[in-house]
C-alpha cells in the first residue's frame, strides 16, 4: 500500500484521498486553512453545482481549456459516476435546468459533509493548520513534504513527512477568501514544471464609459452576447446578465470572460467588437415590422411612450442617446433613418469592455500547470515519479454549470485509480 500525501483539502483532494482510503492506502491530507472545503462552502451561491449530469461530448464541449486532455479521464469519472458516488454516500440528490446537479437540499455543506464522512470512514488522516513548504525529491522520484503547522495558540511545529506519493490538490488563485495561494504553482516549478499564464476566469468585466453605471442593477434575460475580433467572432452565447457600477455580470458575461478573458488582458478590450441583441427572437426585418405597426397606432404620440412597452425603462435613455433620438419626438416625425437606427442599436447594442475584475470575484482560475508534462490518464508528472496534479491547479477550466467540479472530481479519481493499479 501506498504512503500518500496530498495537499489540498478542496474538492479533488477529498475525492483523491476517499478513492484512495477506500482501498486501504495510507493517505494523510494537508490543508492550511481552519476547515476543509472552504470554497465549496460558497460554490453555486452556496448550493453547490457539483456536477454536470450530460453526455461525454456536451461535456467536452464546455472545457474551455485543454479538452482533449479529458478525453481519457471521462473513461475513469462520468458525470453519472460522480452523481452515483455521492449517493451511495447518502447524499441525495436532483438535476436541475441544464443538466445542473446539485445535493437535493440545495445546501452545500451536505457535500462537505458528505465528503467528510467517507474520509473518515476511510481512515484518511486531514490535518488543518498546516501549510506545505516544499516538495521533497530523491532519486527523480518524490519522497515527502516539508511543511509548518501553525494552530491558533499553540507554538509553530516544523514538520517532514514521508511519503513515497504526494497529490497537488492546492486549487488556483480564485476567491482568494477561501486560502487561495497559488501554492501548487510554486512547487510545479521547483519541480520541473511549465506554468502557463494565469487570469481570472467566470468573472465579472469591467466596462468604458458610463452607460453601464446609467444602468445599474438592470437585469437583461434572453438575451445574446456576440463578441468579434477583426472579423473573428471568438463568443456567442445566449442568456441572462447584469449592469452594475463597474460594468456587466451574470452568466451569460462569466461565460464570455472564459472565451475572451485572455484577448481583454493583451489589449484592455480595445479590439473587441462586442454586442448584445435585446430582441434575439426577432430578426431585423421582424422588429421593422412590429415598430411599422406601432408606430402607425400611434402617430401623434411621442416616441418614448410608444417604445416603451419594447425596453425597460432604465435602459430608455440610453437607447435613444445611442440611437441619437430625441424621446419626445412625435411618432409622425420620424424617418426611415430614425428606425434603422433604432433597429440597429436593439440588435447591436455596443458595450466596451475594459478589464477583468479580480480573482476575489473569479470563480476559477484560467491557466496553471501545463498538461504537456503531465501523463492524462493518470495526472502523473512527467518529471518526478509519484508526483501527481489534479483540479484546478491543472490548465484546465470550464464553463459555469458544474463542469469545473467535474474536472476536480475525474483528475482526481484518474490519480486515485493510477496509485492503486500500481499496487
Amino acid at each position: 500500500m501506498s504512503n500518500v500525501i496530498i495537499i489540498g483539502a478542496g474538492a479533488s483532494g477529498m475525492m483523491a484521498a476517499i478513492l484512495l482510503g477506500e482501498r486501504g492506502h495510507k493517505v494523510t491530507v494537508l490543508e492550511q486553512n481552519e476547515r476543509i472545503g472552504k470554497k465549496l462552502y460558497i460554490t453555486g451561491k452556496g448550493r453547490c453545482n457539483f456536477t454536470n449530469d450530460c453526455d461525454r461530448q456536451t461535456f467536452l464541449e464546455n472545457v474551455v481549456t485543454n479538452p482533449r486532455f479529458l478525453y481519457s479521464a471521462l473513461d475513469v469519472m462520468t458525470p453519472q459516476d460522480v452523481i452515483a458516488a455521492f449517493e451511495s454516500w447518502g447524499m441525495k440528490t436532483k438535476v436541475e435546468r441544464g443538466n445542473r446537479a446539485f445535493p437535493a437540499s440545495d445546501k452545500s455543506a451536505d457535500v462537505i459533509d458528505t465528503l467528510r464522512n467517507q474520509m473518515k470512514k476511510n481512515k484518511v488522516r486531514v490535518m488543518l493548520h498546516t501549510r506545505v513548504t516544499d516538495i521533497l525529491t530523491k532519486d527523480g522520484a518524490v519522497a515527502g513534504v516539508t511543511a509548518i503547522e501553525t494552530r491558533p495558540g499553540k507554538e509553530e511545529r516544523h514538520l517532514t513527512f514521508d511519503a513515497d506519493k504526494v497529490i497537488v490538490a492546492t486549487g488556483g488563485l480564485s476567491y482568494r477568501s477561501t486560502g487561495a495561494t497559488g501554492d501548487g504553482y510554486e512547487f510545479a516549478l521547483r519541480t520541473g514544471h511549465s506554468v502557463t499564464d494565469r487570469s481570472p476566469s467566470l468573472v465579472p468585466i469591467n466596462c468604458r464609459g458610463d452607460i453601464c453605471p446609467r444602468m445599474q442593477g438592470l437585469s437583461l434575460k434572453n438575451v445574446s452576447l456576440t463578441i468579434k475580433r477583426g472579423k473573428k467572432v471568438v463568443f456567442t452565447g445566449f442568456g441572462e446578465m447584469l449592469f452594475t457600477h463597474f460594468g456587466v455580470s451574470g452568466p451569460l458575461i462569466l461565460s464570455a470572460s472564459a472565451k475572451t478573458g485572455r484577448m481583454i488582458n493583451e489589449s484592455g478590450g480595445r479590439d473587441l467588437d462586442v454586442r448584445i441583441d435585446l430582441k434575439p427572437a426577432v430578426s431585423e426585418e421582424q422588429l421593422n415590422d412590429r415598430l411599422l405597426r406601432l408606430f402607425d397606432a400611434n402617430k401623434k404620440k411621442a416616441l418614448k411612450n410608444v417604445i416603451d412597452e419594447l425596453y425597460p425603462s432604465r435602459m430608455l435613455p440610453v437607447i435613444m442617446e445611442l440611437a441619437d433620438l430625441d424621446p419626445e419626438q412625435k411618432i409622425y416625425e420620424m424617418k426611415k433613418s430614425d428606425r434603422e437606427s433604432l433597429i440597429r442599436i436593439t440588435k447591436h447594442f455596443p458595450l466596451s469592455f475594459e478589464s477583468l475584475r479580480g480573482y476575489n470575484e473569479a470563480v476559477v482560475t484560467q491557466g496553471g500547470v501545463s498538461v504537456k508534462a503531465v501523463k492524462p490518464r493518470s495526472m502523473e508528472s512527467g518529471k518526478v515519479r509519484g508526483l501527481y496534479f489534479i483540479g484546478e491547479v491543472l490548465d484546465l477550466d470550464a464553463f459555469t454549470g458544474g463542469f469545473n467540479l467535474q474536472i476536480a472530481w475525474m483528475t482526481a479519481a484518474c490519480a486515485a485509480k493510477a496509485i492503486d493499479e500500481e499496487e
